[in-house]
C-alpha cells in the first residue's frame, strides 16, 4: 500500500465502491475499469477491506490481507462482497443503498510480531492503530484497527479474534500463535471535503 493517498484517491475510492455496489444491486455489469486512467497510488498492487454500515450498525465487511491486483480494483471487488456476500448477512437490497456508508481500508502488508509470553503480546500491541492476524494451523482471522474501538482491552480484542478464529478465546493465553500486524489508511463516505 502506497503510504500517502490524496483526498482526490480516496473520493476516487468510495466513488468506484459505490457505483459498483448500485451496478451489482441493478444486476447491470460492474463499471470497467481502465486502471491506466487512475493515478499511480491507485493503479499499484494493495489489499483493502471495505466496510458497510446501516445506521452506524455493521451490515457488511470483507476485505483480504494480501496485495495482489491494483488497489481500485481491490476496492471494487470487495465492495462487491461486502454488499453481496458477507455470511453474516443478507446481501443488499435496492432500497437499502441510500441507508449505507461505505467505509474504505487500504491497508499495509501485515509483519510478523515475535513475543514469547502472552504478556508480552499485550505489550506490544497498540490499540487503535495495529490491525491484528492471528494463526494456528488453518485457523486464522483478522481485526482491523477500528475493532478497536468497540474492544479496547488487548485481552478481551484477542480472545474475540480467537474466538473469530473459530477455536477457544483463551487459547493466545495457552500457547505462541503466528501473529502479524497491519496499519490502515481508512475513510468513509461524508467526512471527506
Amino acid at each position: 500500500m502506497t503510504k500517502d493517498l490524496s483526498v482526490e484517491d480516496k473520493k476516487t475510492l468510495l466513488e468506484v465502491a459505490r457505483e459498483a455496489i448500485e451496478a451489482k444491486v441493478k444486476d447491470e455489469a460492474l463499471p470497467t475499469l481502465s486502471v491506466d486512467s487512475f493515478s499511480p497510488p491507485l493503479r499499484e498492487k494493495g489489499a483493502s477491506f471495505v466496510t458497510l454500515k446501516k445506521q452506524g450498525d455493521l451490515r457488511g465487511c470483507v476485505g483480504t490481507l494480501e496485495a495482489e491486483q491494483p488497489l481500485v480494483k481491490d476496492v471494487q471487488e470487495r465492495a462487491v462482497a461486502a454488499a453481496f456476500h458477507d455470511f453474516r448477512f443478507p446481501p443488499l437490497k435496492a432500497e437499502e443503498l441510500s441507508e449505507i456508508t461505505i467505509e474504505v481500508s487500504c491497508l499495509t502488508e501485515p509483519q510478523p510480531l515475535e513475543y514469547t509470553t502472552a504478556d508480552e503480546l499485550l505489550h506490544k500491541l497498540e490499540p487503535g492503530v495495529d490491525g491484528v492476524v492471528l494463526s494456528d494451523g488453518y485457523h486464522k482471522a483478522t481485526f482491523l484497527p477500528q475493532v478497536w474501538e468497540t474492544l479496547p482491552e488487548e485481552g478481551e480484542f484477542l480472545s474475540r479474534l480467537c474466538f473469530k478464529m473459530g477455536v477457544k478465546p483463551t487459547l493466545w493465553r495457552e500457547k505462541e500463535l503466528d501473529v502479524k500486524t497491519y496499519r490502515v489508511i481508512k475513510f468513509k463516505e461524508g467526512e471527506l471535503s
